[in-house]
Order: C-alpha cells, then structure tokens, then sequence
C-alpha cells in the first residue's frame, strides 16, 4: 500500500515537470518584467498594405527606341502607293537614324508627359495597273505627343491611368515614278502618254485630339507589368479628299472620304535596374487612318520596343 502511494505521488511530480516543461518550449522567451512594463497590453503589430501610396514626386526620361515595320498605303498629290518593310528590313531602308524621347512627372494622383520621335523611310515598289512602272517611296514622319492624365489606381505595386491630351504629326512624301525599262511597252506607253518619270513630293501637319488609358503593375519584385492604349483624331481634321486615277489615256481626280483616325496599343515587362535606372522591353502597334485633300496615310508601325531612362 506504502508502494502504491510512492508510485502514485512520482507519477503526479513527473507530470506537473511536463506541463511546466511544455509550457516553456512552446511559449517561447517571455519578456523579463524588470522594466515595469505589461507587455499584455500592447497592441499586435500592423501589417504593411498591399497598395502602399507612392511618393509625392517622380520624374522619368526616356530613350525609346522602337523598330517598327511600316505597311499600308502613302500617298501625295492624289497619287497612291502601297508600302510595306518589315522590322527586320528596318535598318536597311533608314535613311536617317531615328530620333525619340520622353519625360514623365507625377505629382500625387496627375501625370504630365510629352515624348517625341522622328523616323525616315525610303523603299521601292512596283505599281499594279500602270504598265509595270516602278516607284521610289521616300517617307519622312515626326510625332509629337503630351498628355495630361490622372491615377484611378495609386499604388506602389500597380496604378492605372486615365489620360488626355492631343498628338501633333508631320508627313512629308516623295514619290518618283519611271519607267523600268520594258522594251516591249514603249510605244504602248507613247500611245497611252505615260512619262518615262514623274516626281511628286509635298508635306502636311496635323493636330489630333487623343484619349486613352495606362497601367503597371508589379508581378515580382523589380519587375512590372506595363500596357498603354489611345484612340485619336475622331475625324477632327477630316475634310476633303481625291485621288488620281487613269482611265485610257487621261487621268481623272476622283473625289474620296477623308478621314482621320489613330490607334496605338503597347505593352511588356519594366525592370528596375537599379534605384535610378530603368528598362521596358514589349512591343508596339500604331495604325494611322489619314486622308486629307491630296495626302493619304493609311500606314501601320509595327514592332519590337525597347526603352531605357532614369528615374527621379
């Protein structure tokens, strides 16, 4: 009976060791109450939020630099032509190396933003329907670009941006027409009163108004997701149009719709290199839709985009 009772009262102490024991592994260090404090009381720490306001101010300037392919269809003085150069072709027909930049502020919620490029384009075609004349195709074209726009979404991790403001484009063409030296076409072309050459060469400017939006946001650590949109023109310089077009042996103007439309899409990946430089690799499309008195541009720029800048 006396064993029993031993037995009894060590299993009771080895218990009372375990709980006591267990309570200290899995309380973990407590806090020494030396200091007078009641650590009790204090409030559980807050959690960082996922959309954290950015800084009041930022500055961006940029080095775009875009590889476009052109298609589609230019034309001056009423006399059309088709174009069309690949990207990878690109380098072959420049004749000047392009120009571009942007700059970019923000102040809390507004964004202010002008960029800028300028791009020449020479290439050869033949011209269905005209007795297998060949052409020369000389395209100069310049953009200008500011925006206003303010942030529906302000956040360091993603923010998206409705913005206005109005795109001003400079054309000028030159178009040579000639003969290509068919033997047996030459007195059908005398009977026809086609010239061995013909030059053609004028430029226009217009102003379109541009809406659009554009958005980032962070996918892993200094790397974001970028992607830009815009609409412009809505037929604002729209006015009268013509095109020449032979028929026997004359040529008749022949009146068409004008037109002025724009659209732009762009989109890829922004790395931050480091705390001051920048990079954004994607792609970009842009589609004209002009037609003006004797001017048509109904070109598409396609291609590879790359941009480097800082950040301030």
């Amino acid at each position: 009976m006396k064993n029993w009772a031993a037995d009894k009262s060590v299993c009771l102490l080895l218990v009372a060791i375990l709980w006591s024991s267990s309570r200290i592994l899995f309380a973990g260090p407590g806090p020494l109450a030396t200091d007078g404090k009641d650590y009790s009381k204090e409030p559980p720490p807050v959690e960082k939020s996922w959309c954290e306001t950015p800084s009041l101010w930022e500055v961006r300037i940029g080095a775009p630099g875009w590889l476009a392919g052109l298609s589609g269809e230019s034309g001056v003085k009423g006399i059309v032509d088709s174009v069309d150069v690949s990207f990878d072709q690109l380098v072959r027909h420049l004749t000047h190396f392009p120009v571009a930049l942007s700059v970019n502020a923000r102040y809390r919620r507004w964004e202010f933003w002008v960029d800028g490029q300028y791009i020449e384009v020479g290439t050869s075609a033949t011209l269905p329907g005209l007795l297998f004349t060949d052409a020369n195709v000389h395209i100069k074209n310049a953009l200008a670009e500011g925006f206003v726009g303010y942030r529906l979404i302000n956040c360091d991790n993603a923010n998206l941006t409705l913005f206005a403001g109005a795109r001003w484009t400079y054309l000028m063409g030159d178009l040579s027409i000639f003969d290509n030296g068919d033997a047996r076409l030459v007195r059908l072309r005398e009977l026809l009163g086609i010239r061995k050459r013909l030059d053609f060469s004028d430029s226009i400017d217009w102003v379109d108004p541009v809406i659009g939006l554009r958005g980032r946001v962070k996918i892993w650590k200094a790397t974001k997701l970028f992607a830009e949109g815009d609409v412009g023109g809505f037929n604002a310089n729209a006015d009268t149009a013509f095109e020449l077009r032979r028929e026997g042996r004359t040529i008749r103007r022949e009146s068409v719709d004008s037109t002025d439309w724009s659209y732009q899409v762009a989109g890829g990946l922004e790395i931050q290199l480091t705390r001051q430089i920048w990079t954004q690799v994607g792609w970009r499309y842009m589609k004209y839709d002009f037609k003006k008195n004797g001017f048509t541009d109904k070109n598409e720029m396609n291609g590879p985009f790359l941009q480097t800048g800082l950040n301030f």
